[in-house]
Formats: C-alpha cells, sequence, structure tokens
C-alpha cells in the first residue's frame, strides 16, 4: 500500500513539472524569411523566398536555368547578401555575422560542385586532407580519417592518383569525399551530376543519400528530372525567383506542360497573357 502511494506521489509530481523542462527545440539547419536578391542593374535573383529546411532533410532544389538556383546557394555561402530579408545557418542570422567570420562559416558547410573543382597538382589523399588542415584538424586525425572516408566513397585504392588520372565519377567521389569528411551539418551540392552519365549520375547520388543517412543535411540543386523522380524526397521548385512549389516526396515537374505553367503563373501574379516579362530568365 505504501509503495503504490509512493508511485502515486511520483507521477502527481511529474504531471506538475513545468513544460520548460524538455528539451528545447533546435532551429532549422536553413531558413530564408522574405529574402530578396536584387542584383545591380535591376535583375531580380529571388524575390521574397521564405524556406525553412529542417536538420537531417534531403531537399532538391529545382527550376529552369535562371530562376534563382545559383543565388540560393551563395546566400547560405555569404557570397551574396539579400538587399531584404534574412538569411540563417543553424539559427544565426549570417548578414550580421562580422566579415571575418564567414570563412568558419564556410568550413561549416560541406558543397560539392558540379566542375569538381580539385587541386589538380595534389593527390586525392591531399585533396581531401586539405579540408581537414584548413580547420586545424591534428596529423593522426587526418591520417585516420582521410583513408577511411576515401573507402566509403569507393577510392581507397586511388589514394595516391592524381585528378587527371581519374574518371569524371571518380573526381566528383573525391570532391563528396572532401566536402563530407569533417562531418558538416550541412551539404550543398550544386549541379553534382551535370557532366556525369546516367549510370555514374546514380552511384553519387546513392553516395549523397548515404551521407544524408548519417544526419548530414543534403540540398542538391539539379536539373537531373529521372534522379528526382526516382528518389521521390522534398522538391522545392523556383521560378523566376519565387517558390511557387514545396513538397513533400516530390517529382522534379507537375504534370503540366510549359505553356500551362506560364498561362498559370501569370494568372497567379496577375500578369497581362500578352506581357513578355517571363520570357527571359532573371539573374543567377
Amino acid at each position: 500500500m505504501a509503495r503504490a502511494r509512493t508511485r502515486s506521489r511520483l507521477r502527481a509530481r511529474r504531471s506538475r513539472m513545468p513544460e520548460s523542462h524538455s528539451r528545447p527545440q533546435r532551429p532549422p539547419i536553413v531558413e530564408l524569411r522574405d529574402a530578396t536578391v536584387v542584383y545591380p542593374g535591376g535583375h531580380v535573383g529571388l524575390e521574397r523566398v521564405s524556406i525553412s529546411i529542417d536538420r537531417g532533410e534531403f531537399v532538391f532544389l529545382v527550376g529552369p536555368t535562371g530562376c534563382g538556383k545559383s543565388t540560393f546557394i551563395k546566400l547560405l555561402l555569404r557570397d551574396l547578401e539579400p538587399s531584404s530579408g534574412t538569411v540563417s545557418v543553424a539559427g544565426k542570422d549570417i548578414n550580421d555575422m562580422p566579415r571575418s567570420k564567414v570563412p568558419a562559416l564556410r568550413r561549416r558547410i560541406g558543397t560539392v560542385f558540379q566542375d569538381f573543382k580539385l587541386l589538380p597538382n595534389r593527390t586525392v589523399y591531399d585533396n581531401v586532407a586539405y579540408a581537414l588542415q584548413v580547420i586545424g584538424t591534428p596529423r593522426s586525425e587526418i591520417k585516420r580519417q582521410v583513408p577511411e572516408i576515401l573507402r566509403m566513397v569507393g577510392l581507397g585504392a586511388k589514394i595516391h592518383n592524381y585528378p587527371d588520372e581519374l574518371s569524371g565519377g571518380e573526381q566528383q567521389r573525391v570532391s563528396v569525399a572532401r566536402a563530407f569528411v569533417s562531418h558538416p551539418p550541412l551539404l550543398l551540392a550544386d549541379e553534382p551530376t551535370g557532366n556525369l552519365d546516367p549510370e555514374t549520375s546514380i552511384g553519387i547520388m546513392q553516395l549523397l543519400y548515404r551521407i544524408n543517412r548519417t544526419g548530414t543535411t543534403v540540398v542538391v540543386v539539379t536539373h537531373d528530372r529521372e534522379m528526382v523522380d526516382k528518389m521521390r524526397r522534398r522538391v522545392i521548385q523556383l521560378y523566376d525567383g519565387r517558390v511557387i512549389r514545396d513538397q513533400a516526396a516530390g517529382m522534379y515537374a507537375t504534370d503540366e506542360d510549359t505553356s500551362e505553367f506560364g498561362v498559370r503563373m501569370r494568372n497567379e501574379l496577375g500578369v497581362p497573357q500578352d506581357d513578355d516579362h517571363f520570357d527571359g530568365g532573371a539573374a543567377l
């Protein structure tokens, strides 16, 4: 009987505990609020874009050339600053960040590009190790981590090769290894399969998916319709600098054709049908 009363008191005590004892929710890894970018000359790169990407998400960013995808990437890396609105990474408004802190921000974001951006006079090992050297990783840790990540991307046997001795797919795997070796919370891939054949592209996307499964948020800018349709992840679609679709488990495009899409957008934005504003692409 005494034990029953004790358990009852404990339950009552727990029920009276204030909600502040629960773990605070972590902010999104990426958050744009009404972000607008206007380039010199008046070209609009992004217009009042609001996007929130949570930790651990895998997101495709799609849209035609000139729709604002590259502008989005540049904002997150602080290559650009918005004309208005805010851009936050891991809960910090990077617009307010002193310029001296920008290199540290970029070191916490893994980046993979279409043209690989490898150092041609460095070996595979040295290209990957460089990402750890710039953040002050001890040499002993570099010697342990680099071979480990190269085995993960399937290049354990190419550790002493130079970039010009590798295929395009292998060079991109080195680029992915370099981006992920420091286990960043965010990885941005800008057209990572743009220069690769379909079979090689599948391998790169599988690799990015494996990285995402470790907890890293992955944002992929792509025109690869087939890959997006196969993977069925969150899709954010841009058009003329605006977000026109944000869909969980989405496909590359909706069923409507290009002309139908143009008519719908003109109607939604109140643009006369004979207005040619949407026929020209905005700046990146």
